[in-house]
């Protein structure tokens, strides 16, 4: 017989428990075993006022937030809407059928306000990253540094070539005012531009990935046992500012938790000589890292590989046996002069192969000369090409899982702070993901088979 479903006619009651319609491996169930807002609430307190009306909950907005970016949902809007019919949704946010949805609007003026003055999505974010420790899934080890580029929210018509003076007209959006108190406080953001974006200046125009656009870089620190990210760092797109979060990075998770890697793995970016002396000389971290350099000649005369360097005697020695000794100067980009005699050289047989162009031979030697050292010796072990090289994707992954699967390949807002906030909810989200994947707690019957 074809079934019929009944007349409309509203129950007069209703016996809904939302809990147990939520399945029980469900990727927000399995999230919740590791959030903990006590913490948090009492970091907040200090920013809301003892009177008036209450406000809404922190815990709520959070909760929401975090849907949004471990599902991929971009848009504030839409996520009020799916969190108003989905009940996963609301069970996560602890919502119950009848209770409303935050207006889009709250997020915006939170943000904007008590959440940017009380770090708070850091705070989270760290919490997150303390629980995978505890779980352990970070061993705080060998870690890996890297950062890629993520599109602002800009218009391409809405630039001007640099410099720009900005007059008062055009201070108008949150992004400009921000980035004009940004550069008082903190000058190494000034940096050469070719173009300025009149709606978001930090943002930096670049070609890198073909079409010139503008970029923020996302920067993670990772470590590499389980892909846990440990920290993460906002910064405009440029190479020099990339690799100053390498010190940053480091000394925070340092002071954080307590944790001091032993082996530091990046690409030839993060090989600069100041950068290498920061990781080895001060911190003791041994540099699976190429290094950056353009001392190999091309032209078939000696290349300062070809030359001996001798710690004893603080002088470099050529092919002939002949020294070059320190001048003493050391030049503006930190590096000391070593420098052969005229004598020497002109009666040398090798003198067309070494310096035919100039009475003698002159050798540029980095202060940091002795990381690059460590540096070059890691990056030709065995241990290098068999195995670092390949543990460096695991920073690569997370960005590639960040772009396909979670959806920020372009920002959604503006300025150095609002692309921060955006990093750091998305590093949260990852590793929330990370920790209900290897770490949560499986269903009472996970396993077992259904009778026959």
């Amino acid at each position: 017989m074809m079934g019929q479903l009944p007349a409309a006619q509203n129950s007069l009651f209703y016996d809904f428990c939302l809990e147990r319609h939520i399945p029980e491996d469900h990727l927000l169930r399995r999230i919740d075993q590791f959030l903990d807002f006590d913490q948090i609430r009492q970091h907040l307190q200090p920013f809301y006022s003892a009177f008036g009306r209450p406000s809404i909950d922190p815990e709520l907005m959070i909760r929401m937030l975090l849907v949004g970016y471990c599902h991929g949902i971009r848009s504030e809007r839409q996520l009020c809407d799916e969190v108003n019919f989905n009940l996963a949704y609301r069970w996560f946010c602890r919502l119950g059928l009848e209770n409303d949805v935050p207006d889009h609007s709250t997020f915006s003026k939170n943000r904007h306000g008590r959440y940017r003055d009380s770090d708070l999505f850091r705070r989270v974010f760290e919490t997150v990253v303390q629980r995978c420790m505890e779980q352990g899934l970070a061993k705080g080890e060998s870690f890996a540094i890297d950062a890629s580029y993520v599109r602002a929210d800009v218009a391409r018509k809405r630039t001007e070539d640099s410099p720009v003076n900005w007059a008062p007209a055009k201070v108008t959006s949150r992004a400009v005012t921000e980035y004009l108190a940004i550069l008082d406080a903190d000058p190494a953001l000034r940096r050469p531009q070719v173009k300025v974006s009149l709606t978001d200046p930090m943002a930096q125009w670049s070609s890198a990935k073909g079409l010139a656009e503008f970029y923020y870089s996302t920067n993670y620190l990772v470590d590499i046992e389980h892909g846990v990210i440990m920290d993460v760092e906002a910064s405009p797109s440029t190479h020099a500012l990339e690799v100053a979060t390498t010190r940053t990075m480091i000394d925070r998770v340092e002071a954080n938790y307590n944790i001091l890697p032993t082996r530091l793995l990046a690409d030839t970016a993060y090989g600069a000589a100041e950068n290498l002396g920061y990781v080895v000389e001060e911190k003791q971290i041994e540099p699976h890292i190429p290094v950056w350099e353009k001392s190999q000649r091309n032209d078939g005369t000696y290349s300062r590989s070809d030359f001996t360097w001798s710690e004893t005697d603080n002088a470099y020695y050529c092919p002939q046996g002949k020294a070059l000794r320190a001048t003493g100067y050391v030049t503006p980009v930190k590096t000391m002069l070593y420098r052969s005699r005229n004598p020497e050289c002109a009666a040398c047989p090798d003198k067309s192969k070494c310096c035919p162009n100039t009475p003698n031979r002159k050798i540029a030697r980095n202060v940091n000369e002795k990381a690059r050292d460590v540096a070059r010796a890691i990056t030709r072990s065995e241990i290098y090409t068999r195995k670092t090289f390949y543990q460096r994707k695991t920073v690569e992954m997370a960005f590639a899982h960040m772009k396909r699967h979670l959806k920020l390949d372009r920002l959604r807002l503006r300025g150095l702070s609002g692309a921060k906030d955006e990093f750091l909810l998305v590093a949260t989200a990852q590793n929330l993901r990370k920790l209900a994947r290897l770490c949560s707690i499986p269903p009472p019957n996970h396993g077992i088979p259904a009778p026959a």
